[in-house]
Parts: C-alpha cells; structure tokens; sequence
C-alpha cells in the first residue's frame, strides 16, 4: 500500500498551502474518486497555488486556462486547421488535453465557453468537427470561482455544477499561519521547492485499487437516504441527482483508503456529503432570501437521518 507516500505527498503541498490540511486531504480525495473540483472563495487565499502545488507533486501533464468572457470554446478545446502541404485538416489539441487543467475563474467565460467543459468532464473526451478525441486519463479538473465580483461573471448552470464532484473553500490563515506564509515568501516562492511525489501512471493504479474499498448496505442507504432528502426537503426544488449519488460513494471510498481502511464508516458519509452535494441543490427562493443556504439546508438533513451503527 501507498499510504506513506500519500502522507508525504499531502505534507508537500502544504509546505505551500499553510494551515490547511483538510483542504489539501479534499482535493486528493476528489482526484482519487476520478472526480474533478470547485474550489470557491475570496481572491488571494490560494485557490490557483493549490492547484499548481497538486500537479508539481505530480509528474503529470497540467495546463492553465485563465478564462475571461472573450474565450470561445475553440481557445479550450482547440481547432481543425487546414495544412496546406499534405492538403489535410490537422487537429491542433487545446489546453484541455492535459492530466490537470486549472480553470481559472470559471465564472468569467461565457455559457457558451463553460459548456465546452462539460462533454470533456462528464465524457473525459471532446468532438470537433463530428470527430470524438479522448482526453487524457487520469483527467483532473479544478476551476476556481469568485464569489465577491459580479460584474462580468456568468453564474454556472446546474448542469455544469453537477459535474464537479466536490466544492470546497479554502479561508483565510489564522494569524500564526499567515506569519509563516510570509516568511516563506521572504526569497523564493514556495511552489519553487515542491517536487515531484508521485508519477502519473502510480496515481492511477491506486484510483483503481480504491474501487475495491467495500461498502456495506447500510453505508449504501445511509448515502441513498441523504440523497432521497435532498429531493423531498421542503426547502429544496432541486435536489442531488444520481451523479451526485455516485460521487459521494467514490470519494467515501477514497477517503477510507486515504484513512488506511478497506471499508467505507458512515462517518466517512457524514463527513463528505456536505462538499460534494450541497453544490448539487437549489433551494426554494423564500428560504434562500432568507439567508438560508445550501450548506445549512445540507446540516439539517445529517441531522434529520439516523446514522447506522
């Protein structure tokens, strides 16, 4: 088992992400479910540093995309470009066909530049042209999302919202941790010192060893149950879809590995299903101007379900 190095490989990143360990444990979870990740927050907190710190842990390919409103679909996934010496069209790839692409403030592409990320994150391939060409695997997306700035944003759809397995924030450092970012910025940036932990092909090998993580039936009604809620809650319209059902199975059994375990605790369940079905939810207007919000609906339906023993 690889559970040392993955050890080793969270305490790289966070010699750049300070303070933050659950979140850096959030996102190889998300990685190791072979699922892809939103990371919401303020600007400055490390939402681009930690993406970049995962991939230089990693020797895997990693592609940035920095999206703003004038990006078509063509500048992600790429074009069909006539070749004037062998008189074909040659398919240029674009930045997607990368094992990690950062999708930098996700918000600020049009509708129509965000649904080219749909086919490629739910398929894990892209068409051109009437041509499908399959993306590279493992494929790992983390788009980053603004909260505070509105002018020049275009919220996400459900649709694509649904295709991130899990959404985290990152917050800001406590005082202590602040003070150590500082002093590790005093001559070179920490992402200079992150090396590489793990090569791609050793990842992948263990995204598979995680599907063999057991789950018994009353982890499967327990995660079945909190799903079903979401779709009854009175505050909801729109509850977790069956992809949503799916991804809390695979990053439970990802997080039991990540815990040394063959076997997934409803505690796992408890833990994760906030992250990665709140995103999941619409809840009804006269709650939400309320102030109440996806997370406090998701609180109060763990604590409506009895957890199984």
């Amino acid at each position: 088992m690889d559970y040392d190095r993955l050890k080793t490989f969270q305490e790289n990143i966070a010699k750049v992400i300070i303070g933050k360990p659950e979140v850096i444990k959030l996102t190889l979870v998300t990685f190791l479910a072979r699922g892809h990740l939103l990371i919401e927050d303020v600007p400055g907190v490390g939402k681009t540093t930690l993406a970049m710190a995962f991939a230089r842990s990693l020797q895997c390919s990693f592609k940035r995309i920095q999206l703003t409103p004038d990006l078509l679909p063509s500048d992600i996934i790429g074009v069909s470009i006539y070749n004037q010496k062998s008189k074909e069209f040659e398919f240029m790839k674009g930045p997607i066909f990368a094992n990690i692409v950062l999708a930098d403030e996700i918000n600020r592409a049009t509708p129509r530049t965000q649904s080219a990320l749909l086919e490629a994150m739910g398929e894990k391939q892209v068409s051109v042209d009437g041509v499908t060409h399959k993306l590279e695997d493992p494929f790992f997306v983390v788009a980053t999302l603004n909260p505070v700035e509105y002018h020049g944003t275009f919220p996400l759809p459900e649709a694509q919202l649904d295709r991130f397995t899990m959404k985290i924030r990152i917050g800001y450092p406590d005082f202590a941790e602040e003070k150590t970012v500082l002093e590790h910025q005093q001559y070179t940036h920490p992402l200079d010192h992150v090396k590489s932990q793990f090569e791609i092909q050793e990842m992948f090998k263990i995204q598979e060893e995680i599907k063999s993580v057991k789950v018994s039936n009353p982890v499967y009604d327990y995660i079945l149950k909190i799903v079903e809620k979401t779709r009854n809650s009175d505050k909801t319209i729109l509850g977790a879809s069956p992809r949503g059902s799916i991804a809390l199975y695979r990053t439970c059994q990802a997080l039991a590995f990540l815990s040394e375990r063959d076997f997934c605790l409803p505690d796992d369940v408890k833990k994760l299903a906030s992250q990665v079905l709140a995103h999941r939810l619409i809840i009804h207007p006269r709650f939400a101007h309320n102030g109440i919000t996806n997370e406090m609906v998701m609180q109060e339906i763990l604590e409506e379900i009895e957890v199984p023993i």
